[in-house]
């Protein structure tokens, strides 16, 4: 922590080592934190005062307090995470950055796969739900068993899982280079900057992947033998609808991310401050509770937002695939509905995904835990 000549700290010294550490404080904060420590009522710290603070209240772990925060935005539930992992410089020497995307890729293809029959149900709903067709939870699980049998709840998964690794990949390496031009070579980011750089990350891995995303919808809708796999529902698009069908959606999609990314994580950051602020007087380890509330509660808030956007999208990629239906874009798809339906219509299969939250993350963060005491990945 930097001093001043007489061998003193004040509060905007308070404030830029926490800064230095990843965490932003206010001025009023960092005034708290001075008081805390001042005892003569200088608003300065000196040697004496610190030193007797420190033996009075000894704090062992605030680099795990940091990291706890840092790596809380791992759980996966299934949809664009759109701030990647930040890792320290340390952890990129000593290898254990790969480590754990490894780990958060193995978790979100072990939580993709146990909800993936409320993901296909919401699929389901996004496209054929309306009032005159008005499909439930329960009904809807039960028509595709009678449609495909028990199987058929994972149409779409084996391409779902798939595309995990190299949407993290590509996320992670884009993010890492936007954050250099963003910030230079200086490792935090602010909150604002997280969110440019993480939706810049975001935007580019599904502008690559996105055909990937085409196909999961494709094949999570197909009737029993409509495509004999993932190739072979590939080949038939591209001769039935020309290489432009594997970019429709893209638009909102793309506006999506927006809306989701900011949402997420500026609940996150609020969340996490408010813990901080009340609840860090006596523990410094926030706990798996408190990160599996924080990361449920702002992923939950960023899908309110963008819902609209997504039901749109899967709209598109599947138009083409129904008789009949209307070949409409992005803006007519949005009048369609809200005149046939209303607002709610833009809600369809909301259900369906909600349930789905709370049992992907706790699976993602039970997975993404065990894969790291496999891998010998230290988080303290």
């Amino acid at each position: 922590m930097g001093t001043q000549k007489a061998g003193q700290i004040d509060v905007s010294e308070i404030q830029q080592t926490f800064h230095a550490l990843g965490v932003y404080i206010s001025l009023q904060q960092a005034e708290k934190i001075l008081h805390s420590i001042d005892k003569d009522g200088t608003m300065t710290i000196d040697w004496h005062e610190w030193r007797d603070h420190f033996i009075l209240n000894p704090l062992e772990n605030m680099e795990e307090v940091v990291h706890y925060w840092k790596h809380s935005t791992v759980l996966d539930i299934g949809e664009c995470l759109t701030v990647p992992d930040e890792f320290s410089e340390k952890e990129k020497k000593t290898g254990m950055w790969w480590k754990q995307l490894i780990a958060g890729a193995m978790a979100g293809a072990v939580s993709r796969t146990g909800t993936a029959p409320l993901d296909r149900l919401k699929v389901f709903m996004q496209v054929h739900a309306s009032k005159s067709n008005n499909m439930n939870v329960l009904g809807g699980l039960q028509g595709m068993i009678r449609e495909g049998g028990l199987r058929s709840l994972w149409r779409g998964n084996g391409i779902n899982v798939l595309k995990i690794a190299p949407e993290s990949a590509i996320k992670f390496m884009a993010y890492e280079q936007i954050k250099r031009v963003i910030r230079g070579q200086q490792e935090t980011l602010r909150v604002q900057e997280r969110f440019v750089a993480g939706s810049l990350a975001g935007a580019t891995a599904q502008t690559i992947i996105y055909p990937m995303e085409v196909l999961k919808t494709r094949l999570t809708l197909r009737k029993t033998g409509q495509y004999s796999g993932m190739a072979d529902c590939a080949r038939k698009i591209l001769q039935k609808e020309g290489l432009r069908a594997f970019y429709k959606g893209y638009l909102p999609n793309m506006l999506g991310i927006i809306p989701y990314a900011g949402i997420d994580l500026a609940v996150y950051e609020t969340l996490k401050n408010t813990w901080l602020q009340k609840y860090s007087k006596n523990t410094a380890d926030p706990g798996v509770l408190v990160l599996l509330g924080c990361g449920t509660v702002s992923s939950t808030c960023g899908q309110i937002a963008s819902y609209p956007l997504a039901l749109v999208r899967t709209r598109m990629q599947a138009q083409a695939s129904i008789e009949g239906a209307p070949q409409l874009s992005m803006l007519g798809l949005f009048r369609h509905i809200i005149s046939r339906e209303g607002v709610l219509g833009l809600y369809r299969g909301i259900a369906p995904n909600f349930m789905k939250v709370i049992p992907a993350v706790s699976i993602s963060y039970v997975v993404y835990e065990n894969m790291k005491r496999a891998l010998g990945v230290t988080s303290r």
